[in-house]
């Protein structure tokens, strides 16, 4: 036990002191030079990131079949890029996500309903506040009675967005209580309703919002004890950006002469009754259809490389020389020994430090790696399923080793990969909605933006989950026609 806990310490204080090689040379070179600004107006865009699940400040609309994001958050942007005279675009993903896209330099700004904490002031740099609001918590409506504020949830279990301040408050001001952090507000609506969590902290427009297109939550005053930063709403930039961040507090001081209430919240209120006109799952058929062809997309390429580079790396795990033997060994265990999702957050913000890859690529890149590795284990496995007296009896007849192993060799193992092979095309068809976490729009993107605009949980769940089943139980039939006709024609 003491050399096991030895062994994780010195993997831990390696990981911690490469953590810090990479990560100084960022901030070192954001204070060497300030420029922001000049960055922003040289490439003519203004890259706002955010999580399009937080109405009213932004949320997603189906107009003609496609989607939007809007709400009050977008609009600031819009008027931010406008003062700016550059162009905006939108990234998309995850809460938790977005301050790693501004640190890696995917984003200049995050306008995501974020409030600006004294923690999140050390490592980013905020506006000046647009917005002041309070902090309530969604209930289930039968459930009035029974909880008042905060106090009400001792020894429950709350929910909350990772990464958000909401978070932090269930976690430090209601005694006892076990919360939930989810990443997307749909999913934590779904758990009230579901009485995974008594309560959800939510921001108080934002609560209204779904409070008010449900006639099954109701909302109270959490009553918590908040900081300026913790009841405030501000715009996140890289820290040490001053030049931008003094560019932008000009239009947020004239959004704030604009009466923000009455205009901006008004505007993306209009929104939010659009959605809820038509909530049919047929009316967001473009949604589902949309997410199919990326994941189809991501599916086929990273198949293909998939192979490629297994057949590669089966071939060096399986060479005599100790060099290449060493380098297939420990690729295929590396990432075989890691969590697809942080090698998907390590191709996207870790190599984007250096090179700007895009979300969909970045997927399709960590997607096809993690699946060589797999599929260099089942094409190593078939080979050595092959018997040596057929490599023997083949050299007897002079043929030479490249001949023996592609003529003999592996038809024969072919043959016995294929089932294992087949698991694993049908296997990625469902891993890959894990890209879903860098703002790709794959089909468990589109469920998640079809629960935020429709305000129901588990009806595109259901949806979702027939179309993922047609498309892997399709593609086995196709399999297993295949590996009957190689055994008939054996």
């Amino acid at each position: 036990m003491k050399k096991l806990m030895s062994w994780l310490m010195l993997v831990v204080t390696v990981s911690v002191a490469l953590l810090g090689v990479f990560a100084q040379p960022t901030y070192a070179a954001t204070a060497v030079t300030d420029d922001s600004l000049a960055r922003v107006k040289e490439k003519g865009t203004l890259v706002m990131g955010t999580s399009p699940d937080y109405p009213p400040y932004e949320f997603l609309v189906n107009r003609g079949g496609k989607e939007r994001v809007v709400g009050m958050d977008v609009d600031i942007a819009k008027k931010i890029a406008k003062d700016l005279g550059v162009k905006l675009v939108i990234k998309q993903m995850d809460f938790d996500s977005l301050l790693v896209a501004l640190e890696t330099n995917k984003v200049d700004m995050v306008i995501s309903g974020m409030s600006p904490t004294a923690a999140r002031k050390k490592s980013i740099d905020f506006s000046k506040v647009y917005y002041k609001g309070g902090q309530s918590i969604i209930i289930n409506k039968a459930d009035k009675g029974i909880y008042k504020n905060k106090n009400s949830f001792q020894n429950k279990a709350v929910g909350a967005q990772t990464g958000s301040i909401q978070y932090n408050l269930g976690k430090n001001q209601i005694k006892g209580s076990t919360v939930k952090g989810l990443a997307k507000i749909s999913d934590l609506i779904l758990a009230l309703k579901s009485h995974k969590v008594e309560g959800v902290i939510m921001e108080e427009p934002s609560a209204q919002a779904y409070v008010d297109n449900d006639p099954d939550l109701a909302m109270i005053n959490g009553k918590f004890s908040l900081s300026s930063g913790e009841n405030n709403t501000a715009i996140g930039f890289q820290k040490g950006s001053t030049s931008l961040v003094n560019a932008v507090n000009k239009s947020v001081d004239e959004i704030n002469q604009k009466n923000l209430t009455k205009s901006y919240l008004k505007h993306a209120g209009t929104f939010m009754k659009t959605n809820t006109k038509n909530t049919s799952m047929w009316h967001y058929a473009g949604y589902f259809v949309k997410g199919v062809e990326y994941t189809l997309l991501i599916t086929v390429v990273s198949v293909f490389f998939g192979i490629l580079l297994g057949i590669l790396f089966a071939l060096m795990r399986l060479s005599k020389m100790k060099l290449i033997h060493g380098l297939g060994v420990a690729y295929i265990e590396f990432v075989r020994g890691t969590p697809l999702m942080i090698q998907v957050m390590f191709v996207y913000f870790g190599i984007g430090l250096f090179i700007n890859i895009p979300a969909l690529i970045a997927g399709i890149i960590a997607v096809s790696l993690n699946s060589a590795a797999y599929v260099a284990e089942i094409i190593r496995g078939g080979i050595n399923s092959v018997a040596k007296g057929q490599t023997e009896a083949a050299r007897s007849l002079g043929l030479s080793q490249q001949q023996t192993f592609v003529s003999v060799v592996f038809p024969q193992a072919l043959k016995n990969i294929w089932p294992a092979l087949g698991n694993e095309f049908v296997s990625l068809i469902k891993e890959s909605s894990i890209v879903s976490i860098i703002g790709v729009t794959d089909l468990i993107y589109q469920l998640k933006a079809v629960q935020t605009a429709t305000y129901k949980g588990v009806i595109p769940i259901i949806v979702a989950m027939i179309i993922y089943f047609v498309l892997t139980f399709s593609l086995s039939k196709v399999l297993n026609h295949y590996e009957r006709k190689m055994k008939h024609d054996a």
